[in-house]
């Protein structure tokens, strides 16, 4: 698919395949020995990492539509970023093949960090293990979220990509949780009811939500509601009865929806995403994080807002209209 019509999810090494031992060889030996052992390994493919569940939900999404749209270019495509040597992609094209997975485009920067990269690649949303680049990514204003392999494994849908987003800092501005942490909760309670009809600004994840949304219509205009490949879930604290109404009406105004919606009221958010199982969970406290994958979530960190001191993102969403 071309670049522009494309929702382009950038995936790096580590978030796609699991290299704890690799990375340990690089840490403690450097990167001569490091590179040695991918070249002695090359024809064992990695094990599946975080990553990898979402990767081939999508890859599922692309099959159906391109069944229904033989000709649209309007299909996720994945990009594996990343700061390896060159002569590791022979492991890596190895472990793509083996798993048969349709990654084409390939970024690899030999040790530079490939973010100025992933504004050339057009991306959507850029998933990696490191923590460093993920905020480097926000700060360039681009969707980004540092995953996690969660404690167990969780089956999850090989027919249905399933995205669970938290609300605040994550598909909302931070504006919110500003007031919490300055003013405690109950002014936050006053503020959201005086603020019901004012929708929130955008958080980092607006564009691949408002992304997803687009490729859901697809299956829509075909009748296929009830049946469409794409699930989207938003898992928030909020309570629905004091500040639940700002937030659907914030989706609402952009045009946006998730197909659920879950106020859970301060409620830990580990046992709701066990049931609905997503392949990926993100939100921008850690705190949660940690209590998804303690129940078998691959969840995703988004270092934004108050709690991360980042600058706003740009505008000019990633969205496969605005490229």
């Amino acid at each position: 698919p071309k670049p522009e019509n494309a929702i382009t999810i950038a995936v790096s090494s580590r978030a796609l395949f699991r290299m704890e031992e690799e990375q340990k060889i690089y840490n403690e030996q450097g990167v001569e020995a490091y590179v040695k052992y991918q070249l002695d390994h090359e024809n064992e493919p990695f094990l599946p990492g975080a990553a990898f569940p979402f990767v081939k939900a999508l890859e599922a999404v692309n099959t159906q539509l391109r069944e229904l749209y033989p000709d649209s270019e309007e299909l996720f495509d994945i990009v594996l970023m990343t700061n390896n040597h060159a002569q590791v992609g022979v492991r890596l094209i190895n472990s793509i093949n083996h798993y048969d997975l349709f990654i084409e485009r390939f970024c690899m920067t030999g040790g530079n960090s490939p973010i100025c990269y992933l504004k050339a690649y057009h991306t959507n949303l850029y998933l990696s293990s490191d923590a460093e680049k993920v905020s480097g990514a926000i700060e360039e204003g681009i969707a980004a979220a540092t995953i996690f392999s969660p404690s167990k494994d969780l089956e999850v849908s090989e027919n249905q990509l399933r995205v669970a987003f938290d609300g605040d800092a994550v598909l909302f501005s931070d504006e919110s949780e500003q007031i919490v942490k300055a003013h405690g909760l109950d002014m936050f309670f006053e503020h959201e009811k005086a603020h019901e009809n004012k929708p929130l600004a955008q958080g980092p994840l607006k564009g691949f939500l408002e992304a997803l949304g687009k490729l859901q219509k697809k299956f829509y205009s075909k009748g296929l509601r009830m049946e469409c490949p794409i699930r989207t879930y938003l898992v928030t604290a909020r309570s629905a009865a004091s500040s639940g109404a700002r937030a659907l009406k914030t989706l609402r105004s952009w045009g946006l929806e998730t197909d659920e919606a879950l106020f859970l009221a301060g409620a830990p958010k580990g046992p709701l995403l066990k049931k609905i199982r997503p392949h990926i969970f993100f939100d921008d406290q850690m705190f949660h994080v940690e209590g998804a994958k303690e129940m078998g979530t691959v969840a995703a960190h988004v270092p934004y807002g108050v709690a991360h001191k980042h600058k706003q993102p740009a505008q000019e969403k990633q969205t496969p209209n605005s490229k």
